[in-house]
């Protein structure tokens, strides 16, 4: 592991203490937050599977109505009963934070409250398959909208827990390493230091007694 390029003094070697002290805090910091993304994106991918198969269920029946209706209606007459829709959904756009990952949120509304109004069409020239087929699209549109939330959220707490995980590694394979490496190299050398400076002070010494007091002689 390379240290850093930095100057062995004891002024530095402080500095490097307290910022490795931030970096081994950052680190179980980042490490609790991956853990915790971790644990909800799975309880999450687990909801999303179980509303999916819901909704393919619910899309293959809606299809099976659909093609019951097709089958004993023109499709003249079946276009011109779907061509003008009387209800509206509204779909509000919000989000939520989860472990700082805003995830998003949809609300639908509709235009009006009436459940007859699903049906844009009069009952007197259409099949009750067709009615069937419009009932249960109206019922899956809730977890249609529903799973692509679910699925967006999966989504963004996934680039959320990749990006956490490389500076967990980052931090725990390449920077702390380095600090604790500089950190070693810097005390060596300031021991060093010391240690040549007791030398020269002790020949020094012995020199300054010599000269007195002729210990030579």
């Amino acid at each position: 592991m390379a240290i850093m390029n930095v100057n062995p003094t004891r002024m530095q070697l402080s500095k490097l203490k307290k910022q490795l002290i931030t970096a081994v805090r950052g680190h179980k910091m980042l490490k609790d937050k991956r853990d915790e993304l971790m644990r909800q994106f799975l309880d999450l991918v687990r909801e999303t599977k179980d509303l999916r198969e819901k909704v393919e269920t619910e899309l293959e029946n809606c299809n099976a109505h659909f093609v019951n209706a097709s089958a004993v209606m023109s499709k003249e007459s079946l276009d011109c009963s779907l061509l003008s829709p009387k209800q509206r959904l509204s779909v509000e756009v919000g989000a939520k934070n989860v472990m700082s990952v805003e995830i998003p949120q949809f609300e639908t509304s509709a235009r009006t409250s009436g459940e007859g109004d699903i049906f844009p069409y009069g009952f007197a020239f259409t099949s009750f398959e067709l009615d069937d087929a419009v009932q249960s699209l109206d019922t899956v549109l809730p977890d249609l909208i529903k799973l692509a939330q679910y699925e967006k959220s999966c989504e963004l707490m996934s680039a959320e827990i990749e990006k956490t995980r490389r500076r967990v590694n980052s931090l725990e394979h390449v920077m702390i390493p380095r600090y604790q490496e500089t950190i070693k190299y810097i005390s060596m050398k300031l021991e060093e230091n010391d240690r040549s400076s007791r030398t020269r002070l002790m020949k020094v010494k012995d020199m300054l007694l010599d000269k007195a007091h002729h210990y030579s002689a």
